[in-house]
């Protein structure tokens, strides 16, 4: 397991009532439709076993994960909630999803088969929820050969077809060309739905809306949707941001990173800090070393892109590059001493940074952001 750094002043603070708060606005928005909390890649940065706790305490009727680790990672803390993996695995190692009593996602004939097979020689019954690709191509069976891989999952005695669902590739697009590929996608997957039905299949989780379907789509709703970014206060682009803002309804972000200063320098004019010598001091200043890294999540590109920082505060510019452990802050002429308090993520006073904030410095997505904090930083639930 990765080391947490708790002996040095720098840590991620998880918001309970935060997370609650989404899932409530989630969960208003969806009506009866069950909402399956999305906590892979280590609960969106959040730390996947305080997410998922939260996400089950907040509301969350069940859980989804991207690889067979995560969901034994959590079944191993004590999470007894339903963990849907969200994609195919490899055939040999089904048995260990099965015995974790992992909730499996079949997306192709083969894996049908393989699925089918497995269950059979292990007994009892195992919940499997089918894949359709509707234009994502990425995984799931294709449309066409939906119905023949329903009929190698119902008819194996082993197995519960719990589930039917797929995933949308623009649904936080808001040009018409996206918001018509992301009908299509909806149309060709219910024609799917209907087929199944006319054949005497009809599964009782369905399952189309992510966040952006949640927050922008109210014609994917079904059964059941699998929200992820937007259950950690984020919306996936800033139309749907809008779209939540104009029902009187918003989000907060449920991460914070802080840190505290562990030394302080005088720079002088002409003084060029950190490695690389990037950038020249231009009158003297106080410089502030935060103990804050890219191995920590703290992108390099940050600094071209003018990433500032919070410090009593007060926003202030990076000095130099960021580097491994620790980024320098150039605090001009105001007063900054060891332990003062430091955000990098979150508010302070009046000021804030988002991880929106950092996703635009860095010409990246949100997710990226989140996901990247780095292992070696420790997570603290907080109210």
């Amino acid at each position: 397991m990765p080391v947490e750094g708790v002996h040095r002043p720098a840590w991620a603070e998880i918001s309970r009532s935060a997370l609650a708060h989404n899932i409530a606005v989630v969960r208003e928005l969806l009506g009866p439709t069950q909402v399956c909390a999305v906590v892979k890649a280590n609960g969106y940065g959040h730390g996947a076993i305080l997410a998922a706790t939260a996400m089950i305490e907040g509301g969350a009727d069940s859980l989804a994960v991207a690889i067979i680790d995560e969901g034994i990672e959590l079944r191993e803390a004590g999470i007894t909630a339903p963990i849907l993996l969200l994609s195919e695995i490899p055939a040999d190692t089904i048995a260990a999803a099965l015995a974790a009593d992992l909730t499996l996602t079949v997306g192709s004939l083969e894996g049908a088969r393989a699925a089918a097979d497995v269950a059979a020689t292990l007994g009892g019954t195992h919940r499997v929820h089918l894949k359709v690709d509707t234009g994502m191509l990425r995984q799931g069976v294709a449309p066409a050969e939906a119905l023949r891989a329903a009929r190698i999952l119902r008819d194996c005695g082993a197995i519960e077809l719990e589930g039917l669902f797929t995933h949308f590739s623009v649904a936080d697009g808001d040009s018409p060309e996206d918001r018509a590929f992301t009908n299509r996608q909806i149309e060709t997957f219910n024609r799917v739905r209907r087929d199944l039905r006319q054949n005497g299949i009809d599964p009782p989780s369905v399952h189309l809306a992510n966040s952006a379907g949640v927050l922008g789509h109210p014609e994917s709703y079904a059964t059941l949707a699998r929200p992820g970014l937007v259950l950690y206060g984020y919306a996936p682009s800033p139309w749907l941001g809008e779209e939540l803002a104009a029902r009187g309804m918003h989000l907060r972000p449920a991460l914070s990173l802080r840190a505290q200063v562990v030394a302080t320098r005088r720079a002088h004019e002409g003084d060029r800090p950190s490695y690389g010598r990037r950038r020249e001091i231009e009158v003297a200043s106080n410089i502030a070393t935060v103990p804050f890294g890219y191995a920590d999540g703290y992108p390099r590109r940050l600094f071209d892109a003018g990433a500032e920082v919070l410090i009593n505060q007060m926003r202030y510019p990076l000095a130099g590059m960021v580097t491994m452990d620790q980024l320098v802050v150039n605090c001009g002429d105001d007063e900054v001493r060891v332990g003062d308090d430091v955000v990098l993520l979150g508010s302070s006073g009046a000021e804030s940074v988002t991880a929106d904030d950092w996703a635009r410095w860095a010409s990246t997505v949100t997710w990226e952001i989140l996901c990247g904090i780095g292992a070696r930083v420790p997570r603290i639930l907080v109210e």
